[in-house]
């Protein structure tokens, strides 16, 4: 299978959502590579440092099954960047799974993914995300299609559950 590309801001992305994350589809026999808007060095909110060895704009979407961005207040900076919108579309245009935790759903919605569609996000952001269309659920982890949505930190094992789930069920079809 196909690699799943973890998106994270170059500083102040939120540790637990990338590490528990990463952790889990490895553990699930998954590969992950870390991006960001460079690559190199990126700092975690909490202290954790990891390196992005590919920049977004460099991404070749055939080459991964999966896009992942990762929440904490450094993905702001992917809101309205045109490359993690383009990253998004072209994922989800290609039938790949597509998720966020935190606040970056809102990455999702600016790309028109979240349209009539159910979804969580952190709760400083649901008007913003309901404002695109999307039907809040109010729950740790939603599934809707190939879109996966999660709340925050303490969502992270969840959210990489569903996601490893989501890619298994379609490598047995």
């Amino acid at each position: 299978m196909k690699p799943v590309l973890l998106v994270i801001a170059p500083k102040d992305f939120r540790d637990e959502e990338l590490f528990v994350t990463q952790t889990e589809l490895e553990r699930c026999g998954l590969t992950t590579t870390i991006a960001s808007s460079t690559p190199g060095a990126c700092f975690g909110s909490k202290g954790g440092k990891v390196m992005a060895t590919i920049a977004m704009n460099q991404i070749n979407t055939d080459n991964y099954s999966t896009v992942v961005f990762i929440g904490g207040f450094g993905s702001r900076i992917f809101f309205e960047d045109a490359s993690a919108i383009e990253l998004a579309k072209k994922m989800h245009a290609a039938g790949n799974t597509v998720a966020a935790i935190c606040v970056a759903p809102v990455i999702l919605a600016n790309a028109g993914l979240l349209n009539h569609r159910r979804a969580t996000v952190f709760s400083s952001e649901i008007e913003t995300i309901e404002s695109h269309g999307a039907h809040y659920t109010g729950m740790d982890v939603t599934v809707d299609g190939n879109i996966i949505t999660a709340y925050g930190p303490q969502s992270a094992l969840r959210f990489a559950k569903r996601i490893a789930e989501q890619l298994n069920q379609k490598t047995l079809v």
